[in-house]
């Protein structure tokens, strides 16, 4: 179950997750667990596939934010490492479970917020990436 809460033990990053369709982009075990307990692969598709939009992919770190109101429609947004907005889409309706979560793009990789200060160093230092699908 995709909780807040849940998302709390993401502070880092084991295994690295390469993007099935987006073959540049990789994603963390925190971002999988969101999109296999969230049931929400189409948000990660969706964000790895904006990163061929050359006005997206020319910023080094994206903050990605998506917000579901009651009635179950949606905003994702997508800003600069600077707060300028970049990109905005709206979504007529999402059965997404949390009212609001956000990514973070940087180097090709896509993870939770909470997990940034525990990856930091191995974003530039990383050799393998593990392929689990």
């Amino acid at each position: 179950m995709l909780t807040q809460d849940s998302l709390a033990q993401f502070t880092g990053t084991a295994t690295w997750y390469r993007h099935n369709l987006v073959k540049t982009i990789t994603y963390t075990e925190g971002v999988k667990h969101v999109a296999d307990e969230g049931k929400a692969h189409w948000l990660i598709d969706y964000i790895a596939s904006m990163q061929l939009e050359p006005k997206i992919a020319d910023k080094p770190f994206q903050v990605w934010k998506l917000t579901v109101d009651d009635v179950h429609q949606a905003i994702i947004t997508c800003e600069s490492g600077d707060g300028r907005n970049i990109y905005k889409d709206d979504f007529s309706y999402t059965d997404f479970p949390l009212p609001e979560i956000t990514f973070w793009v940087t180097e090709n990789v896509v993870l939770l917020p909470s997990e940034y200060s525990g990856i930091r160093i191995r974003l530039l230092h990383r050799v393998s990436l593990s392929s689990h699908f």
